[in-house]
């Protein structure tokens, strides 16, 4: 009986030392939509391979820059996490705030080999120090419905490659009746950036000194939103809303990331064959052109020793290439490690079943870059701003005046006069 006794105590001292050495991280996200199921498989994935230790995931923010205004307020009253998800463009808040723990003793002096390639770092590279590191990449494609092209006597294998034949074919499928919409196109600071993008332009200089969206491309590519709305007859839907009317069949012509490929095909179902294609480039000289990656970066903001271990270890999981088929395979984001783009064991099964998502994938390939971020604490201030004035462009306002107005106001906002 004593022998009985004394193993069950060694048993339970066994699981007590256990779940002492046990580490838990909490982890931080935003757009469930996209993102809840995919966090999940990759929470339970890794703890599949790290038992020691235990990812906890907070309750999403709505949108990017919902959540790093939580994360903000979080750091103040000391409960914020110890990895956060952040939009591409704004983990440099973080890194202006001194959140952003740098990642570099981590990553160790041979980054290529584990998939960390020079462009993929400048991601979330500032300065001489790595803050962050890309967790998906996505870019601005079109998704079309095909029934709807065809109704309005257009065709897939004729489908413009301009933004005038774009607007055209969209009016036509405006046409077609009360319940069908041609084209959409969401009031954003990353949309904004692809379609200035597409023109040429730059949101700022090099040295993030000015604003430079005020320039003719820039001009042009506000100019789009008043066009689609005047000569297609863009609604004024929710970004909810146009993401659930294209899926239902409703909608014709969706200028939308690349992340939602899974989404949108799923609900399109059998009622059509959602096709993806390339943004348009409307500059003469594609040397020019810079299509702003969007998608998200991960974070570390543990500063307890102990912590920062297990957060590194989740991250190095997630910007892997288990952690980005995972991804990839749930999401519709391209991967951001070139260890599974390279090797085919990882997605090229993916590939040959979803040839849409080479749309995107070969898009980021050929002109991706970083997405800009405006520079200071005022940053997500400022993309709020942007937006707002795109909603006035769209309804009716001078694009010229609009676009110059708001880069003096972000100009006296930034400190750059």
């Amino acid at each position: 009986m004593k022998r009985i006794l004394l193993a069950s105590a060694f048993a339970l001292a066994g699981i007590s030392a256990l779940h002492a050495q046990e580490t838990g991280i909490r982890v931080h996200y935003a757009i469930p939509t996209i993102w809840a199921d995919t966090q999940q498989k990759l929470a339970d994935a890794f703890m599949a391979k790290h038992p020691d230790v235990k990812v906890m995931i907070d309750g999403p923010a709505e949108g990017y820059e919902d959540g790093v205004q939580r994360l903000l307020r979080e750091s103040v009253a000391g409960t914020a996490p110890d990895v956060a998800y952040v939009g591409l463009n704004l983990w440099r808040v973080l890194e202006d705030r001194g959140l952003a723990q740098p990642v570099d003793g981590f990553i160790g002096d041979d980054p290529l080999s584990q998939g960390y390639t020079p462009a993929l770092l400048s991601l979330g590279r500032y300065g001489d120090k790595q803050y962050a590191l890309a967790t998906s990449a996505s870019t601005l494609v079109m998704y079309v419905n095909p029934v709807l092209v065809e109704k309005a006597g257009g065709s897939m294998d004729a489908f413009p490659d301009t933004f005038d034949g774009i607007i055209e074919l969209a009016a036509k499928i405006d046409a077609l009746g009360d319940t069908t919409d041609g084209v959409w196109i969401s009031p954003h600071d990353w949309r904004y950036q692809s379609l200035l993008g597409s023109f040429g332009g730059r949101q700022m200089n090099e040295d993030e000194s000015d604003i430079t969206f005020d320039s003719p491309e820039g001009i042009e590519a506000a100019g789009l939103y008043q066009r689609f709305a005047k000569e297609a007859g863009m609604k004024s839907y929710s970004e909810n809303d146009a993401r659930q009317a294209f899926p239902a069949g409703t909608l014709g012509i969706m200028f939308e990331s690349s992340s939602l490929q899974t989404r949108f095909t799923e609900g399109a179902g059998d009622k059509f064959e959602l096709t993806v294609k390339p943004l348009p480039v409307a500059t003469q000289d594609k040397a020019k052109v810079y299509f702003p990656t969007g998608g998200s970066a991960i974070v570390m903001l543990a500063k307890d020793e102990a912590k920062q271990k297990a957060a590194w270890e989740y991250m190095a999981f997630v910007t892997g290439p288990e952690g980005q088929k995972i991804i990839v395979e749930n999401t519709g984001y391209a991967p951001a490690n070139a260890k599974v783009v390279e090797d085919s064991s990882y997605l090229g099964a993916f590939y040959e079943k979803n040839p849409n998502a080479r749309v995107a994938h070969s898009q980021i390939a050929n002109y991706a870059g970083p997405w800009y971020a405006f520079p200071g604490a005022e940053g997500v201030a400022a993309t709020d701003l942007v937006a707002a004035s795109l909603v006035e462009v769209t309804e009716g306002a001078d694009p010229e005046a609009t676009i110059k107005d708001l880069a003096e106001t972000l100009r006296g906002m930034l400190g750059m006069k």
